[in-house]
């Protein structure tokens, strides 16, 4: 049985005159179907600034532009410098702080949705709550994101909510983008992985063995295997068909020939193989595949 957090809260509102704050009240259609903003602002803060919590259904994104803050969060303290931003689950107790003798300038945002769970579990597998390395240009845009959604918030229009929503998608979008650079680590991506995903794409039909992708950028199979995996969310394997099964749809909606035919244009040497991989990932055969899009423009 799932228990139910209680919301605890303390705060100290030591924030200059200049620092904006702007709580929304969702829609029931933006509850509903879109990312919204419980609360989004910016400020500059001054010991003894500090909000300690736990049990608020909410996720909280900030980002520091000067200064420095402190956040303790699962047992851990980071400290947020200028360029750092961090993502937590605010069901999870935690507090953050401006430290003795110190100023904190941040912009930051409160925001729900049916999916926000999934967007932070996502952005924590990457390791630490806060991240500090997205260079000037990334973190920019970030502070870009939560200016437009301030300033959306605090001036509605119609269809601002859905706007605002676009808005927060961008922003997770970017954090997690950058998520998924930092697991690659070395991993070339522009290079490495462009030039082996080109390489599928033009010869799905023939023997593509993990030792042949790996031997193409100069890897370990096993290395290249786990970050074509961190990157791609699937195996080496697993793209491959994903890549022969593509072609076979477009052959399927858009040619006269065979399954059979299909099946061995597209790389599998037999028919069945190509059945089987195709009802288990689409649910429904190839034939039904082709009755139900075959006329479909």
């Amino acid at each position: 049985m799932m228990l139910e957090r209680r919301l605890h809260e303390k705060l100290d509102c030591s924030w200059t005159d200049d620092s904006v704050r702007c709580i929304h009240t969702p829609s029931p259609k933006a509850k509903k179907l879109f990312f919204y903003v419980q609360e989004v602002g910016e400020f500059k803060v001054y010991p003894p600034y500090y909000t300690e919590r736990s049990g608020l259904d909410s996720f909280l994104i900030l980002a520091t532009k000067d200064g420095e803050g402190t956040l303790e969060y699962e047992g851990e303290v980071y400290h947020c410098l200028p360029g750092t931003v961090f993502f937590i689950n605010c069901q999870i107790p935690h507090k953050y702080y401006c430290p003795s003798g110190k100023t904190w300038e941040f912009s930051w945002i409160h925001l729900n949705g049916s999916s926000a769970l999934g967007y932070y579990e996502e952005f924590a597998n990457g390791g630490t709550p806060l991240r500090d390395n997205f260079g000037a240009e990334a973190f920019q845009e970030i502070l870009d994101f939560l200016a437009e959604i301030l300033d959306k918030t605090r001036n509605p229009k119609p269809q601002s909510e859905l706007l605002v929503s676009e808005k927060i998608v961008a922003l997770l979008t970017r954090l997690l983008l950058h998520n998924t650079a930092n697991q690659t680590g070395c991993f070339n991506l522009t290079q490495d992985f462009k030039m082996v995903l080109g390489y599928i794409e033009k010869h799905y039909a023939e023997e593509l063995s993990l030792d042949l992708l790996a031997k193409l950028c100069n890897r370990d199979k096993y290395y290249f295997s786990k970050q074509f995996k961190k990157y791609m969310d699937i195996s080496p394997g697993e793209y491959v068909i994903m890549t022969r099964l593509n072609h076979g749809k477009e052959l399927l909606k858009y040619s006269e020939l065979t399954v059979e035919e299909i099946a061995f244009s597209c790389g599998f040497h037999q028919s069945s193989h190509f059945i089987r991989l195709f009802q288990a990932r689409m649910k429904m055969t190839p034939l039904q595949y082709r009755k139900k899009w075959g006329n479909c423009l």
